[in-house]
């Protein structure tokens, strides 16, 4: 949709990755705030505004007179900046603090799922560590704790031993590992079955799909080492179907957003649901109130249709407005494997300061390159500047073509202790994903 000025709110490979997409749509302008040093060829990066100044993101909005505000990350949404954004009559794609707590809070969001009827898993919460170690005993192993709160992807551990539990729910709730997100734990029973991430475009009352990808959080190959924000995300998923996704729609979503509604808080903006595929149907994981990453790098680089449109729609409550459609969005019949590359020390101590080469020779290849923790540091040019240094997007005619070239462009970029897994969309060719 040409003529728009937006402004993306983020600084990570997600946040480029729809800067390169609405920019390819035709935006007149795309601002991103604060963004990285990447993002220049296709954004105005304003580095001077970060996402926790929720102040002078407005003021930015306002002064650059945007007709759109997308915002990326869960802290400032979390933190109201879609509410504040809304007041000074700025009009943003994002839920308000109170339709964000679906994924502040994952009480909240097993309360929403008990009284929209939507399944999960079994399990409780607890802000004590005892009654919660009793009550992952009753559910016998393996079960999953989580911080109830905001943990960057990193606050889920499943325990397959008695002492993996107690240290994980008392690291969490005594330990202050997670600070105040961990002070509640939600102990869930351990569902067998596949992953899917599911994320659908929502202005309130109704919703459409984005084509179906699976992250991988864990750390290193074969699901092992610690959780991580994500390491890499495939798309299509083979086993969520049209049929599937359409089931999806109307005993997940339409559900829950409806249940949103009937509390005053409706939700508008990206609504992530994290799915397991069981032989008993789907259970809901968690939810996200935003655009996943490094789902989103994955699915922009196949939906088949503009997305600016839909975004604007969702932001003013008019997605019925776009003509009445199939709930699920198009796709193109290839596939994408986008793979994170991380820096040494990822994710608990990552390492920052290391020269990175090979951005240029990645691209050459047909790879998209998207940056997340990189900066420029004078002579030495691009550096490492976080956990998660850069996305890596490969396209091909299924996953494991696809997954070929993400590889073969990612093994061109050269900076210090790289850390990359090397069976993300190769698990259909028998490796463990």
């Amino acid at each position: 949709m040409s003529g728009l000025r937006i402004l993306i709110v983020g600084s990570g490979a997600r946040e480029h990755a729809l800067c390169w997409r609405l920019s390819l749509e035709g935006a007149e302008r795309v601002i991103v705030a604060p963004g990285n040093a990447l993002m220049s060829d296709v954004a105005d990066v304003r580095g001077d505004v970060s996402v926790a100044d929720l102040d002078g993101v407005v003021a930015l909005a306002s002064a650059e007179r945007v007709d759109l505000v997308v915002v990326g990350p869960e802290a400032p949404l979390a933190a109201g900046l879609a509410d504040r954004l809304r007041e000074a009559g700025i009009c943003c794609f994002g839920p308000g603090a109170a339709a964000a707590r679906i994924e502040a809070s994952k009480s909240f969001a097993r309360e929403v799922c008990r009284q929209a009827s939507v399944p999960m898993a079994t399990g409780a919460s607890f802000e004590s560590a005892s009654p919660a170690i009793e009550y992952a005993e009753m559910l016998g192993l393996p079960v999953v704790v989580k911080a109830d709160g905001l943990a960057a992807g990193k606050g889920v551990a499943i325990c397959g031993t008695a002492v993996e539990v107690e240290s994980s729910i008392r690291e969490a709730v005594e330990g202050g590992r997670f600070g105040a997100s961990g002070q509640r734990v939600i102990v869930e029973q351990w569902l067998d079955g596949v992953e899917a991430s599911v994320i659908a475009i929502c202005d309130g009352i109704d919703a459409v799909i984005l084509p179906v990808a699976r992250d991988h959080k864990r750390l290193r190959a074969g699901d092992e080492g610690p959780n991580t924000g994500g390491m890499g995300a495939y798309s299509p998923v083979a086993e969520a179907d049209d049929l599937l996704v359409r089931r999806l729609h109307g005993e997940i979503f339409i559900p829950v957003l409806r249940e949103m509604e009937r509390r005053g808080t409706p939700f508008r903006g990206a609504l992530f649901a994290g799915l397991m595929l069981t032989v008993n149907g789907p259970r809901v994981l968690e939810f996200n109130a935003r655009l996943g990453d490094p789902e989103t790098q994955a699915i922009l680089a196949r939906l088949d249709e503009p997305i600016t449109p839909l975004l604007l729609a969702a932001a003013t409550a008019s997605l019925v407005a776009v003509g009445s459609r199939d709930p699920i969005l198009g796709a193109t019949k290839g596939a994408t494997v986008a793979l994170t590359l991380a820096s040494d020390g990822y994710p608990e101590s990552p390492r920052a300061g290391d020269a990175i080469d090979g951005i240029t020779a990645a691209r050459s290849t047909g790879a998209l390159v998207f940056g997340a923790g990189v900066r420029l540091q004078g002579p030495a040019g691009m550096v490492t500047s976080g956990g998660r240094v850069l996305t890596v997007v490969g396209r091909g005619h299924d996953v494991a073509a696809a997954a070929d070239a993400a590889y073969a462009a990612a093994d061109l970029i050269i900076f210090a202790g790289k850390q990359v897994r090397w069976d993300i969309g190769r698990s259909l060719m028998g490796a463990v994903a």
